[in-house]
Parts: structure tokens; C-alpha cells; sequence
């Protein structure tokens, strides 16, 4: 009897020494919380979030609140088993695969010059937007974003030449450049009037067929907006591009003398263009969940992300309200200003 209730317990010991190892295995999920709720319309760190020169601005009662998705686990930090299940569990957190925020063969530092960059784009994107809306005239110019190795360009063009003339015609944006390589053939050589370093000169790039058969010299073009006035938008360390609608709010609302929320707090997810198109996003569920915790009434998302508001924990405790285009969001400000509630488009 003694001999069998050592082994009992030799087993049940080594059954929890196994189940507690196997708890301690790091596991290649991410789990996701909900993060930062920002007031685009406040300070962060005792400067203005969006802070505007050479133009009169206001200050308004109300909050249009961008919200962020914190983000734990990945290849240079993973988590164990035992705190992924227990955020399996969590109603406030989801777990995903950690290729779906970090991609195969790439670094955590990686993935965050990736998000920089993104958030980087959103607020010119964001800025270009709202002067869109507000009928505010600035110009683009299509910038050499990068060369690529073993292209006609490489040695010859670089990244940040601003492309002014194609074969002697102007071009204004990324899209008329592509156009103007286009209309020739493979084979066929581009002259390119270039501005690099405050200088203007002429270069001649070769050109290959792409796999669709469409001639290319080998770079990437993007556009660069050149704003009539200064508009700079600090947020931190926080990266991505899902900020960009609410930026444009933000500089819609600083820009205009009544405001957008009537004192209402606003929150709200969505990437957008300079031509105002508002994007889906990941993570709403736990965007929604910072929104509420900083006593926002409202919470606007792209049409396209509604279905993941269905399941959100505080679905029912907040107004959804979905949007296509920054003017949707705008219109959609004007009827909660006006008490209006019946009009708002719901996911």
C-alpha cells in the first residue's frame, strides 16, 4: 500500500511538473488589449496633439478621440501558453496568430519602422483630407519613394527626387508619372526632370517589360502633398495607419469656428486617403472597449470593419456609427450636433 501511494504521488508530481512546463512554453500567439485612447482636440505631454501655423485656429468643448490596440507577444518576446489562454478567456482581449501582426521573417523593430512609417502617411493623408473638405487649395509632387536593385533606374534616380517633367511634360502626381511611363514602350528610354537637393536636372532611364508587359523603369512613386500652411500631429510612439479619419477630424474641427461635436465626445477607428475614403482596421472590438472607458458616446468605424463591432463587450453601450468617406463622418457629427439620431447610418 505504501509502495503504490509513492507512486500516486511520484505520478500526480510529475503530472504537475509536466502541466506546469508545458504552461511555461512560449507560444507563437499575440494577444491583443485594449490600448490608448487619445483626444485629437487635447495635449499629449503638454503640447497640442495637432497644432496649426500660419493660420487662425479654435478650441472647442467635446473629444474626437483616436483609439489604439496594444499588442503583446511576438518572435522577439513570446508569451506562454498559460497567459495566451488566459487572454483566450479574457471578454476585453483577443489572441491571433503571430503572423498576423508580424510577418514571416521579420523582426519585431521590423514591423515597428513598418507602423511608423504608416503613421507617418495617415496624417499627411489625413491633413490633405480635411483641406479637401474645407475647400483648402494645396499641391502634390511625385517623389521617388524607392529604387529598386537590378532596375534601368538604380544609379540613377533616388529616393526623395521629386519628378517634375516626364519626357518635357509636367507631372503633378504619382499617378501621372506611372501614366507617362506607361505610354511608351519596353525598350524605350524616359527622360525624367528630376529635383534633387534644391536642383533641377535632366536624367535618361532605360526601361523593361514588368510581368504584365507594361514598360517600367523600377521605382516606386508616392505622392507628397505641400500644404498651404503648417500642420504637424504628434501622438507619441503610437504607429499605423488607423488613425488617419479621426486625424482629419481633428484638423477639420481646430480649422473651423463652430467645431464638429457640439461638446459630444467622439471616438472612432478608420484609415483614410487624401481623397477621404475611410478604411477597415483590425481590432475594433478592443478599440471600442478603450472609446468607452474614455467616456466617448459615440464611436465612428469604416463600413467595412461593422461586423467586428457585433461582438465587442460594450456592444449596446455605445452609438456605432458607420462611415464610407470623411464627408459621411462629417455629416454624421452634424446630426449628433443637432440631436439628429434617427439619421445616423448604423453598422
Amino acid at each position: 500500500m505504501v509502495r503504490r501511494a509513492m507512486t500516486l504521488l511520484t505520478s500526480a508530481v510529475l503530472l504537475v511538473g509536466l502541466t506546469v512546463a508545458a504552461l511555461a512554453i512560449p507560444v507563437p500567439y499575440v494577444v491583443a488589449s485594449p490600448g490608448l485612447a487619445l483626444n485629437t482636440l487635447g495635449e499629449i505631454d503638454g503640447e497640442q496633439v495637432i497644432r496649426i501655423e500660419g493660420q487662425p485656429v479654435y478650441e472647442h468643448d467635446g473629444a474626437l478621440s483616436m483609439v489604439t490596440v496594444q499588442y503583446s507577444g511576438g518572435p522577439d518576446s513570446r508569451m506562454n501558453l498559460f497567459t495566451t489562454l488566459s487572454a483566450w478567456l479574457s471578454p476585453t482581449q483577443a489572441v491571433l496568430p503571430e503572423e498576423a501582426i508580424f510577418p514571416p521573417n521579420t523582426s519585431a523593430e521590423e514591423v515597428s519602422q513598418t507602423q511608423a512609417a504608416q503613421m507617418d502617411n495617415s496624417q499627411d493623408a489625413a491633413v490633405a483630407a480635411a483641406f479637401n473638405e474645407l475647400g483648402i487649395d494645396y499641391e502634390t509632387t511625385a517623389t521617388v519613394h524607392a529604387v529598386n536593385e537590378g532596375y534601368p533606374a538604380e544609379g540613377v534616380l533616388q529616393s526623395g527626387d521629386v519628378i517634375v517633367e516626364v519626357d518635357g511634360k509636367p507631372v503633378a502626381d504619382k499617378n501621372e508619372v506611372v501614366a507617362a511611363v506607361k505610354d511608351r514602350s519596353p525598350g524605350d528610354t524616359v527622360r525624367f526632370l528630376i529635383e534633387r537637393d534644391g536642383q533641377r536636372e535632366e536624367v535618361e532611364v532605360g526601361t523593361v517589360a514588368s510581368d504584365s508587359g507594361d514598360p517600367i523603369v523600377g521605382i516606386t512613386v508616392e505622392d507628397t502633398m505641400v500644404f498651404p500652411f503648417e500642420v504637424q500631429i504628434s501622438v507619441g510612439r503610437v504607429g499605423g495607419p488607423s488613425a488617419g479619419m479621426m486625424f482629419a477630424l481633428g484638423v477639420m474641427d481646430r480649422l473651423d469656428p463652430e467645431g464638429l461635436t457640439g461638446g459630444h465626445r467622439i471616438a472612432g477607428t478608420g484609415t483614410i486617403d487624401p481623397e477621404g475614403n475611410v478604411g477597415g482596421v483590425s481590432g475594433v472590438q478592443q478599440k471600442m472597449i478603450s472609446a468607452k472607458r474614455e467616456g466617448a458616446e459615440y464611436f465612428l468605424v469604416a463600413a467595412e470593419s461593422c461586423d467586428q463591432t457585433f461582438d465587442s463587450p460594450v456592444t449596446g453601450q455605445i452609438e456605432v456609427v458607420k462611415v464610407e468617406t470623411l464627408k459621411d463622418a462629417v455629416a454624421a457629427l452634424e446630426n449628433i450636433r443637432e440631436g439628429n439620431l434617427d439619421d445616423l447610418p448604423r453598422c
